[in-house]
């Protein structure tokens, strides 16, 4: 198992300069490979949902940060500032740490922890991981200062899960569809697809909205507008424009739809994909430990807040998928390109959570930014479509978001003020996330 997760660490955390492996950890590195860890966890634990991994990205970013935010003197620590997160362990004073042995440990134990139905093997895994890394920090400190640091990482994991279990989503694996809420029967209201993604005819955690949220801004934010049904004006033309666009997609809007479609029996989730690019991201920027530790803080509650919202919108309205109303109203015997997933439409989940994450990724690094997404090479060809996994490539953080919205047009599931409304309100919680104090320096929007 060791030579595995060596493995692993040596293929992740190549040197960009040399293209050779590295030979031992940076302070980053070690926090790009526990984000590569959880990103791990999330694809391979049976029973995910893309609400559950928000969720659990949301916790573990938040652990990391205040595994190391008192190393850093010019950083705010959340406590105080999230809701209902009112105390964590301090560490003791005039005491040396080492706050990479603090993380690694942390990471440890939130990951075991959030992920507690994961397979044995996977928690192996985790522990084999922290291990390499403790080998190696470890013999840099005296050992008073590892147990120390070791100690007070696992005291933070542990309490900030405590927390999480009082927010609504604690163990949400074991009721991801509820069999006995009732549906709306009116007209336009959404119905268990025929083509779709999941072997479930009931809803995706239709009470996910009632969660608590990680910020207090995100819980109050208003209900946004939906265009009313008809059958003649413009929700019509909304669908109208789905029946057209998937009769002439192009090739590289079908990879799109592909690429970014991340089924959760398949790859790490929509706000897994969120959580890649920032790794991918922190790689290129060379970046030190605490950004890397803000950016992943920042980048999880805004993706677990963008679902919150979300679902909370779709269970509200309820709305269709264009697959209802096309084959009720234009094509009978029309499919959409991507098969349905198992909830509401309105607004877009994609769109939502990648507007939050972009939003973030903004604020941390600037409007532009030239990179290439290789999530998802490899990947067997999808020979049903007709379409290849490859890379791609953007120009700025937004132009992901856009795209990841428009990927769900291109599959037949969003109408476009599906999106719209998605990239939003998106923008919106993630803007929340980047008002909270982070910095001494920063101007605090947060009641006291």
């Amino acid at each position: 198992m060791k030579f595995l997760i060596a493995g692993i660490i040596g293929i992740i955390l190549c040197c960009s300069s040399c293209n050779k492996p590295a030979t031992s950890l940076t302070e980053p590195q070690v926090a790009i490979a526990w984000s590569s860890m959880a990103i791990y966890i999330t694809k391979n634990t049976p029973a995910n949902s893309p609400t559950f991994a928000s969720r659990c990205f949301g916790y573990i970013g938040v652990t990391m940060y205040e595994s190391v935010v008192h190393g850093f003197p010019d950083y705010n620590s959340l406590v105080g500032q999230l809701n209902e997160l009112d105390t964590l362990p301090l560490p003791e004073k005039d005491k040396l740490y080492s706050w990479m042995l603090s993380l690694n440990a942390a990471q440890a134990s939130i990951i075991k922890n959030i992920y507690i139905q994961t397979s044995e093997i996977n928690k192996h895994r985790v522990d084999s991981l922290e291990e390499i890394i403790y080998n190696q920090f470890a013999k840099r400190v005296d050992a008073d200062v590892a147990e120390r640091s070791v100690k007070y990482g696992r005291a933070v994991a542990a309490s900030i899960f405590e927390w999480s279990k009082h927010d609504g989503g604690h163990r949400a694996y074991l009721s991801n569809f509820d069999k006995k809420i009732k549906r709306p029967s009116v007209r336009g209201s959404w119905e268990p697809p025929l083509y779709g993604q999941s072997f479930s005819h009931f809803p995706l955690h239709p009470h996910w909205g009632e969660n608590r949220t990680f910020v207090k801004a995100n819980a109050t934010l208003p209900l946004p507008q939906m265009i009313a049904y008809d059958s003649t004006g413009t929700y019509f033309d909304q669908h109208k424009a789905v029946l057209d666009k998937s009769k002439n997609l192009t090739q590289e809007e079908k990879e799109a739809s592909l690429w970014w479609g991340d089924d959760p029996s398949e790859t790490f989730t929509p706000p897994g994909h969120s959580y890649y690019l920032a790794s991918l991201i922190l790689k290129k920027k060379h970046a030190d430990m605490i950004t890397c530790a803000e950016t992943y803080a920042r980048v999880g509650m805004a993706v677990a807040d963008a679902f919150i919202n979300c679902w909370k919108w779709k269970y509200h309205f309820w709305s269709e998928r264009p697959s209802s109303y096309i084959t009720r109203n234009m094509d009978d015997h029309w499919e959409s390109f991507w098969p349905d997933p198992p909830f509401p439409a309105f607004p877009s989940g994609h769109a939502t959570q990648a507007a939050a994450a972009a939003t973030v990724f903004i604020d941390l690094f600037g409007q532009q930014m030239t990179f290439t997404d290789s999530a998802h090479v490899g990947r067997k060809r999808d020979d049903l479509r007709n379409v290849d996994f490859k890379a791609r490539s953007f120009k700025s953080f937004w132009q992901v978001a856009e795209e990841t919205a428009n990927s769900r047009f291109y599959g037949g599931i969003h109408s476009p003020q599906d999106n719209a409304v998605g990239l939003e309100q998106g923008r919106k919680m993630g803007e929340q996330v980047n008002q909270l104090k982070w910095k001494n320096n920063q101007p605090s929007i947060v009641s006291k």
